[in-house]
């Protein structure tokens, strides 16, 4: 359903992609001082992974079968750039929130197993079960939860030199 939409944009989802890259940690060093927030956010982009994977589209399946397959990775590969970007902000949220990048990472993996095992075992939604997806799924995650360690590495730097400031400017009075 997404890749259908990307299709006619296909500079948007590498641009994303590097957008999201260099933001990422950033926005999520700052998130590291607001759990409040980082954890609206982090359901709001579970709920938006459940409504792009779940939600009915297509013809319903009378057969179950999902497809073993590689995934083609490229600059211009909307679907398979799609599918990485699919999980990697809720790693990044969650590695940020729990301050456990890695779990958070094997968390988003588990989703995307589970989101292709339901698509399998519901052929009435309309959608396939495809390794490949599983695969830049994961790619994804596995990137969100660096990113999540990056953003952490940052707060706890920017942590360390306000209080260092902070210090500085109390001696000086």
């Amino acid at each position: 359903m997404l890749s259908t939409l990307l299709v006619g944009a296909k500079w948007l989802p590498i641009t994303s992609l590097l957008v999201f890259v260099v933001l990422g940690p950033l926005l999520g060093g700052l998130l590291a001082r607001r759990p409040r927030a980082c954890a609206a956010l982090l359901a709001g982009s579970l709920v938006a992974v459940v409504a792009l994977t779940l939600t009915p589209d297509g013809d319903p399946s009378p057969a179950v079968a999902c497809a073993a397959q590689l995934p083609y990775l490229s600059a211009t590969s909307v679907e398979s750039l799609a599918n990485v970007l699919l999980l990697a902000p809720t790693a990044l949220l969650a590695g940020v929130l729990l301050r456990r990048p890695a779990v958070a990472a094997g968390g988003a993996v588990l989703l995307s197993a589970a989101i292709e095992t339901v698509q399998a075992v519901l052929p009435g939604i309309g959608r396939a079960c495809d390794t490949s997806d599983l695969l830049t799924n994961a790619l994804g995650a596995v990137l969100g939860g660096v990113l999540a360690a990056i953003a952490l590495r940052l707060a706890r730097r920017r942590a360390r030199r306000s209080g260092a400031a902070g210090g500085a400017r109390v001696q000086h009075s």
